[in-house]
């Protein structure tokens, strides 16, 4: 795999796992019990915490970019497919 196909391909899983990771601990303000002004969406999470969010989407990428190299460079699957 050459350097342009590995960072589309972890640019693509960045997002993947930013996806996954967005839902994860997010509390609505009206779960929170705050009040919600006029105007205002009661669903808005009120501590999104994105910086962690991306950060572990950062990691989780990048492990899963090793496992596919060295998965797509092992005699293993080139002889399973072969």
């Amino acid at each position: 795999m050459d350097l342009l196909s590995s960072i589309a391909l972890y640019f693509v899983l960045w997002w993947l796992c930013l996806f996954i990771a967005l839902p994860i601990g997010v509390q609505s303000s009206h779960e929170a019990g705050e009040h919600v002004e006029a105007g205002n969406e009661p669903g808005a999470p009120t501590r999104p915490k994105l910086l962690i969010k991306m950060g572990i989407a950062t990691i989780l990428a990048f492990v899963l970019l090793y496992l596919v190299r060295l998965g797509l460079s092992s005699e293993w699957i080139k002889n399973y497919w072969s």
